[in-house]
């Protein structure tokens, strides 16, 4: 199969800040370099974004005592590069396409608990929103440059 007849694979991104508006991100285990990324999955069949949005959230992280600030308008998408099509997801998709909100942690640190059944990432941290272009892997570098403008708009 070519693989850009592959479809999108349908996602929710979430994009949580602390009360000092530094920004979550997460080391994934399968990419154990120094790179970084927000909170992210898939959206199971019959359910909404919002659902799938505080499922992948308590299923990364543990963290549920959010508030939802915004929901953003345009549905985000990233390709993978070549080297990894037909090897993410099983081979059936060739990138994502993503609703994102961006959220307040309104928990306690103590709450955040890597160590799920679905555990994605091996270690986390708070970090300036300015430097969330530079931590995550290239690839989605332009889809975080673009999430940094809309964060932006909330935190200024």
């Amino acid at each position: 199969m070519k693989t850009n007849k592959l479809p999108m694979r349908t996602g929710v991104g979430i994009i949580v800040l602390n009360k000092d508006n530094l920004v979550f991100v997460g080391k994934r285990k399968d990419n154990p370099g120094d790179k970084w990324q927000m909170p992210q999955g898939g959206v199971n069949e019959g359910e909404n974004y919002i659902t799938a949005m505080k499922r992948e959230l308590v299923e990364e992280t543990s963290i549920s005592s959010i508030k939802v600030i915004k929901e953003l308008e345009k549905i985000y998408q990233y390709e993978l590069p070549e080297n990894l099509i037909g090897i993410i997801w099983k081979g059936k998709y060739r990138g994502q396409k993503q609703k994102w909100y961006i959220t307040r942690f309104l928990g306690e640190e103590s709450e955040i608990n890597l160590n799920t059944k679905h555990a994605e990432f091996i270690d986390w941290k708070w970090i300036e929103p300015k430097l969330l272009p530079e931590v995550i892997v290239n690839f989605k570098k332009d889809l975080y440059l673009n999430l940094l403008t809309e964060i932006n708009l909330v935190i200024d």
